[in-house]
């Protein structure tokens, strides 16, 4: 077994907000004339959490634990296989003024469990091994969080819902486009019935030559680590329109190719070839695709400074032949409630960001959002959105089109992470009408709309997607306006040929 990285002494050491709390107890006892607090007025426990994956998605977990929510959650643990980036994460956890949490590798994730006894444990490690932790986690009794894609096929899939059986629990997804304000007032609009009943789709999401070429440089360009586009980024859309519609996905066919990001088009724009990274090509000065680890402190640290850990490359070349992922993908879903999704994403566009419009029985819903740059352990908030960029317009059948003023919100993911993290964090979270945390059912949904595509890519058949898995029941939506009875008939307007 291997030794945890680091094991702080239990009570060694105080930190500001072990001292506040211990000052101002103090002080209230000195004011009461040092009555003693009730049962009821005891700090209740807080929630103890451990992290499992260190890259740069877990930053967001760690610092909500040990900064915004400290009164009520607890970091225990670290889990990575890389013990460079375990220290890097420890040393974040001394900036947020908080106790370096117990450091262990990957190899004893079950002595990390049983040693620090976990309340929940939160999976931010690369796709393909969501489905290892999850499972070891429910079946050690553990709750457990997981990033979104809750896995990477339907095999995978299946063990986490059987997991699921077996303890009897229910995991959740954190999918954090549920909450951004922008997207939950098309829930809202939906749900109003402004636009009657859906009855068709029409969703496409463009991934710039900034963040979608570095789904190319990282991990995520083998299929066997990621699911592909499909799985790791497009979860985030199908989710989105199986929720909006709060409905299940019934059969998926779809196209998918790889034209832009390979090593032809590298010698099209001007290259001699590909290479193996941009760290050591040596054609840097001309390529126009050239990342520096070394140029961004985030990403020298936590990537650059461990490669001798590890041997992970994080700015391998976007034109590489490693690369088995599509560039550009076009999907038909078809809906258990007759609605039908037509949805494209692209990797090398000149915007980031999507359109979609809903086609309903009494009009048409069209909401455009137009996202900055991002790219991974950078500055800018992951799916911030450009300032003025979010546009939506309802349109009756007959009638004038309405601009309808944008919900807003701050910070990553057009303000839905702050949303998403009071709603997993705090213990008594507000009420919600529009149902937006997930679990393994609404994970399964979306992540097999994606491994259904795979399948498509492959076969050129469609695929019938709840034949995939087995025992995943339907996921728990917000009511929608009802597909039966009378409808307001249209106005009529005169017209002629």
């Amino acid at each position: 077994m291997q030794t945890p990285i680091s094991t702080p002494t239990p009570g060694a050491a105080m930190d500001r907000r072990d001292f506040l709390k211990t000052v101002s107890v103090a002080g209230a006892g000195l004011a009461l004339g040092a009555t003693q607090l009730s049962a009821a007025d005891a700090p209740a426990k807080r929630r103890r959490y451990a992290i499992v994956g260190l890259g740069s998605r877990h930053n967001m977990y760690q610092d909500a634990i040990e900064n915004t929510y400290w009164e009520h959650a607890d970091l225990v643990a670290l889990c990575d296989l890389n013990p460079g980036r375990i220290k890097v994460a420890q040393k974040r956890s001394a900036a947020n003024n908080a106790p370096a949490p117990r450091g262990y590798l990957h190899t004893d994730f079950a002595k990390m469990l049983a040693e620090t006894k976990p309340d929940a444990v939160i999976v931010t490690t690369v796709d393909a091994t969501h489905d290892d932790y999850l499972v070891d986690a429910l079946d050690a009794g553990v709750d457990a969080i997981t990033e979104k894609p809750m896995t990477t096929d339907a095999e995978k899939c299946q063990r986490i819902l059987d997991a699921c059986a077996r303890s009897g629990k229910h995991l959740r997804v954190l999918f954090n486009y549920r909450y951004s304000p922008s997207r939950t007032q098309v829930k809202d609009l939906l749900m109003s019935g402004v636009i009657g009943e859906v009855r068709s789709v029409d969703f496409h999401w463009m991934l710039n030559t900034h963040h979608g070429a570095d789904y190319f440089r990282r991990w995520h360009g083998e299929k066997k680590n990621s699911g592909g586009l499909m799985v790791h980024k497009a979860t985030h859309h199908f989710d989105l329109v199986n929720w909006w519609l709060g409905a299940v996905p019934v059969r998926v066919t779809a196209t998918g190719k790889r034209e832009f990001y390979t090593p032809e088009m590298a010698k099209r724009f001007g290259l001699e070839s590909h290479h193996e990274r941009c760290h050591t090509c040596p054609e840097a000065k001309k390529c126009g695709f050239f990342m520096s680890l070394a140029a961004s402190p985030k990403l020298k640290e936590l990537y650059l400074d461990q490669e001798s850990h590890d041997g992970y490359f994080r700015d391998r070349c976007v034109f590489h032949p490693r690369i088995d992922i599509e560039d550009t993908m076009n999907v038909i879903v078809g809906y258990d409630d007759g609605a039908t999704l037509s949805y494209s994403l692209n990797a090398f566009n000149a915007w980031e960001g999507y359109t979609i419009a809903f086609n309903g029985t009494l009009g048409r819903l069209e909401h455009t959002n137009v996202e900055q740059v991002y790219v991974g352990a950078g500055d800018a908030p992951q799916g911030a959105m450009a300032p003025g960029a979010v546009s939506t317009r309802v349109i009756p059948l007959r009638g004038s089109a309405r601009d309808i003023d944008p919900w807003t919100g701050t910070g990553g993911h057009g303000g839905g992470d702050k949303v998403m993290l009071d709603d997993l964090f705090l213990p008594n979270p507000p009420a919600d009408k529009y149902l937006r945390a997930a679990d393994e059912r609404a994970g399964a949904q979306s992540m097999l709309i994606g491994a259904s595509a795979n399948l498509c890519f492959k076969t050129g058949q469609s695929v019938e997607v709840q034949k995939l898995v087995t025992g995943l029941g339907r996921p728990i939506y917000a009511a929608m306006p009802p597909r039966t009875g009378p409808l307001p008939m249209p106005p009529r307007r005169e017209w002629s040929p």
